[in-house]
């Protein structure tokens, strides 16, 4: 596995140099994982775009590089220090330094001067990357096809500009620096696969179960999914309305899954704030809507291109008062595309919001992916009890239609709006079973406890805790989110070392499968429960739902806005297991 990374300032084509290395890899038959560290602003400041490669899947980041390109001395000064014998590409046209202590040896090309050779300072990211594959021991052909489809559209003359800019980048390597590379890539793995985000992931998910509209407002990191929406729906007939902010988002959502569509909305923490009254409009009328958090660094603005995950409890609790929603996490590509879907069968059974908590790392950051484990089962659209025309007539004059009936379930057969005979009241002032208002105590007591009642349903609806390994394993690493790839590949590590590891982590996090939970860690020695939050809110949830062992559990938190090394879950998993060791021993 080899690690490449490339920094300069925001707006200099970083982004384009690792988007090319990333999806030529994956058509090659590598597996690649891309992160960026980028400012929250438009243009300026430092920024940076690291991709794994490796012959099988790869879902976290790492703190090591093997290549690091430079495009100024800040770069160089700033990550240098993860070299470990690397090589460091630098552009000669800022006369790089190479500090003392960092163990690299240095290749200087006039990386820029090329680049205006072949027409523009733009070409500089076709010039790092033909260098890049020459270090990397790459054939260039893979490269040269792809700038040809990509840049087809705009004329030959661009393509052979770009192609030219590339190759010369590879054979200035080859030339001036031949045999100084003793990198090799280990053979592809050939596959029919895709290079995706999570946001992306999510909205092929919500398509593919039958989201036909999304009423949004900007915000990072979850622009991209109404993005890619505005992309694809057209395909099936969809819409997507850029609202005024996040309360008419909410809010046109909520009057659309009233009207039987399938709506939902994306947004982040502040922006989630800003939806809470919508939400408990949607629990208390008993809507269907689907809302997605894509979790960044807070409170208020925050960082707002920052790795965190402590929206957690905003999502189950926040909000006046009490009111059913169900909230679900996705921790891979795949689990991202199929809750995309399920989100909408479960809001529209339990006819209640849903909420989908993902996290900055889980939505921007791409991964290959085999394009098999997008497919799965068939989508299966369930719409709940909706109540028909015919129903509606053969009910008794004395038997009106009661929108909110208690039943033993607590959903209650609903009419979209138009349907003969089935009209009623939909408010979110309490009301009795027709929609009237009421305030009798008997009433409000039987409408929460049969709004409420729908939640006992969703455990059956969808899986509440997955786990990996053995379930009398020395140790659990448990996680949320995208944290989840990282804890994968420190269970691999430490079980290298001998250790018996199991890697768990929450697919539902409200209501909290504590059956589920106990039912699994029954046998296990210890658990780190490993999150990226300064109140171990997961931890938190484990307590409340009387599921957290003091004797077994431990936390280990982070909140620096920069997703998990592998390597520091290692750290903190070791001296446990060797006490655990010591004792049983």
């Amino acid at each position: 596995m080899i690690a490449w990374k490339i920094g300069g300032e925001q707006g200099e084509g970083i982004d384009s140099t690792g988007d090319v290395l990333s999806t030529v890899l994956t058509r090659m038959g590598y597996f690649v994982y891309g992160y960026k560290h980028f400012s929250s602003r438009i243009k300026g400041g430092h920024t940076t775009y690291k991709v794994r490669i490796a012959d099988k899947r790869v879902e976290a980041a790492t703190e090591k590089s093997d290549i690091l390109v430079a495009l100024n001395q800040d770069t160089i000064n700033l990550y240098g220090g993860e070299l470990m014998h690397g090589l460091l590409l630098a552009d000669s046209a800022f006369d790089p330094v190479v500090p003392d202590g960092v163990n690299a040896r240095l290749i200087a090309l006039p990386l820029t001067k090329i680049a205006k050779s072949h027409g523009s300072v733009v070409m500089r990211n076709m010039v790092s990357v033909g260098a890049s594959a020459a270090l990397l021991n790459l054939p260039t052909k893979p490269f040269l096809d792809y700038i040809a489809s990509k840049f087809s559209a705009k004329g030959g003359e661009i393509v052979r500009a770009n192609q030219e800019a590339l190759l010369d980048g590879y054979n200035r390597v080859r030339s001036e620096y031949a045999g100084v590379s003793s990198l090799k890539l280990n053979s592809p793995v050939p596959g029919d696969r895709l290079v995706l985000t999570g946001n992306d992931a999510l909205a092929l998910g919500a398509i593919a179960g039958g989201c036909r509209i999304m009423c949004g407002y900007p915000i990072t990191p979850a622009t991209d999914i109404m993005e890619a929406l505005a992309k694809w729906f057209p395909q099936v007939g969809g819409v997507v309305v850029q609202m005024e902010d996040e309360l008419g988002s909410i809010s046109a959502c909520i009057g659309a899954g009233y009207a039987g569509a399938r709506a939902m909305t994306a947004t982040s923490g502040p922006g989630f704030s800003l939806m809470q009254e919508g939400i408990g409009l949607a629990s208390m009328a008993e809507i269907p809507v689907v809302i997605v958090d894509t979790q960044r660094a807070g409170p208020s603005t925050g960082m707002p291109t920052k790795q965190e995950q402590s929206d957690l409890l905003a999502m189950i609790n926040g909000g006046h008062g009490e009111g059913p929603r169900v909230v679900i996490a996705p921790s891979s590509l795949e689990e991202t595309f199929e809750d995309g879907w399920q989100a909408f069968n479960i809001a529209d059974t339990l006819q209640t919001p849903v909420l989908i908590a993902t996290d900055l790392s889980l939505s921007l950051w791409s991964q290959t992916i085999d394009r098999a484990k997008l497919d799965g089962p068939r989508v299966e659209i369930q719409r709940g009890t909706l109540v028909t025309e015919d129903e509606l007539r053969a009910m008794a004059s004395d038997a009106p239609y009661y929108r909110y009936r208690v039943t033993d379930e607590g959903i209650s057969p609903r009419t979209l709006p138009g349907t003969a005979r089935g009209q009623h009241l939909a408010t979110g002032v309490e009301h009795q079973p027709s929609g009237k208002v009421s305030e009798d105590p008997a009433n409000r007591t039987h409408m929460m406890e049969k709004r409420m009642a729908k939640l006992k349903q969703v455990h059956a609806m969808r899986e509440g805790v997955k786990w990996e390994g053995p379930l009398d394993a020395d140790l659990v690493l448990l996680a949320v989110g995208s944290t989840v790839g990282a804890i994968r590949e420190a269970g691999d590590l430490l079980q290298e070392d001998g250790y018996r590891i199991a890697v768990s982590w929450l697919r539902t996090l409200s209501p909290f499968p504590a059956d589920d939970f106990e039912r699994l860690f029954a046998q296990a020695k210890k658990i780190l429960v490993v999150e990226q939050n300064a109140t171990g809110q997961v931890a938190l949830l484990m307590r409340t739902a009387g599921v957290y062992d003091e004797a077994r559990c431990y936390s280990l938190l982070k909140y620096d806005g920069v997703q998990f090394f592998p390597s520091e879950i290692v750290n903190k998993a070791r001296p446990l297991l060797e006490a655990f060791a010591e004792v049983s021993g």
